[in-house]
């Protein structure tokens, strides 16, 4: 049996599954009602990418022996994130003859994790698919809740559909190959659930940022678990974002604007979103004459992550991008601000003045 592991319930009634944590998960027996009986056919279908099947692929499939297994590897990158990769999953499932009782797996981060649930959602309207994955920001983030899709040129997840997965695993031990920039990127998601949620835990991240550089497995256990809790509690009240769950976006708005203007993949999502949260917490008039975006600036300072946006991008070009972002609801850009450390909101209620002191700051 799988030692250790640290289960979070996503609760949507029928629809519910279990986050499942631990440490060398792969390596030892997974539970029947983590994987096996989320699987309703006899045939599953991994997808994954080139850097990634080499590491996991084979310690995957050896839980999968009672199974035809097929696997899809595509490329490597957020540059892939697009609809003519998608079809190349598509392509594949019909190539091999595959019904709609196929169950698809997902082993990678957060690119092969949203594309995969969205052909999962689309393929012969609709299959079944599980979480692998393997990078920390698609532990703590994109492989809960059910958010799937791909890149536009003029905006980030612009195509996509909601889509649940029946189970996500979480094999902490994948960490221990991803290069530090990636791991890094991922904190900033980890940084952003203290932000909007639990202030104990933003304070807790404060005092253990050198256990967690080192990778330490406990620390790393109890920081994603502690992120997926607070997920699923938002997804489990709001699963397809009409009103709370969008406080998940902290930061993302300037951030989406930063990935797109830059181009996908020169900056990675959660550098970017590090960044936007220091926008958005700068823009937070409610943290007028408080230390919350100084100590967000050490927090992530510490993880080597950017504290600045791209030299040379313009008001203009944030604008530009962050006008056609999908929490805008009318014609004003709504933002996620903190009312206080541990507190977030989505508002249009701010005054275009204060929004271009932010990009002056910024001298952008």
């Amino acid at each position: 049996m799988s030692h250790n592991a640290t289960v979070v319930p996503v609760a949507l009634g029928d629809r519910s599954y279990p986050i499942v944590i631990s440490t060398h998960l792969l390596a030892n027996d997974i539970r029947h009602d983590w994987l096996a009986d989320k699987i309703q056919g006899d045939a599953v279908c991994i997808v994954t990418n080139e850097t990634i099947a080499p590491l996991y692929l084979d310690a995957l499939k050896r839980h999968l022996t009672a199974y035809q297994v097929h696997e899809i590897i595509l490329p490597d990158g957020e540059a892939f994130k697009n609809l003519d990769t998608l079809n190349r999953i598509i392509d594949g499932l019909l190539e091999k003859g595959l019904n709609r009782r196929v169950c698809l797996i997902a082993l990678g981060g957060g690119v092969i994790g949203d594309m995969t649930g969205f052909a999962a959602a689309t393929y012969q309207r609709g299959v079944d698919f599980i979480q692998v994955p393997t990078t920390l920001l698609s532990q703590v983030d994109s492989s809960v809740g059910g958010k799937t899709g791909v890149n536009h040129p003029r905006g980030k997840n612009m195509i996509g559909a909601f889509k649940q997965p029946r189970s996500v695993l979480i094999d902490t031990a994948s960490l221990s190959t991803l290069p530090d920039r990636e791991f890094a990127a991922g904190m900033a998601e980890v940084i952003k659930y203290g932000l909007i949620w639990d202030a104990d835990f933003f304070e807790w991240l404060e005092s253990h940022a050198t256990l967690l550089q080192q990778r330490d497995a406990s620390a790393l256990v109890a920081v994603i678990a502690r992120s997926c809790e607070i997920k699923a509690k938002v997804v489990a009240a709001d699963e397809t974002e009409q009103g709370i769950r969008a406080i998940l976006n902290l930061g993302h708005t300037f951030g989406h604007a930063i990935e797109a203007h830059m181009g996908y993949g020169q900056w990675l999502h959660g550098e970017a979103v590090a960044v936007g949260m220091l926008m958005a917490v700068r823009m937070s008039a409610g943290l007028d004459g408080t230390d919350v975006y100084d100590r967000l600036s050490r927090l992530l300072a510490a993880f080597d992550l950017p504290l600045l946006p791209p030299a040379g991008m313009t008001k203009a070009n944030f604008l530009t991008y962050m006008a056609v972002d999908k929490k805008n609801i009318t014609q004003h850009i709504r933002l996620v601000l903190l009312t206080s450390l541990g507190d977030a909101e989505v508002t249009s209620d701010y005054s275009a003045e204060r929004l271009s002191q932010v990009f002056d700051f910024y001298n952008a």
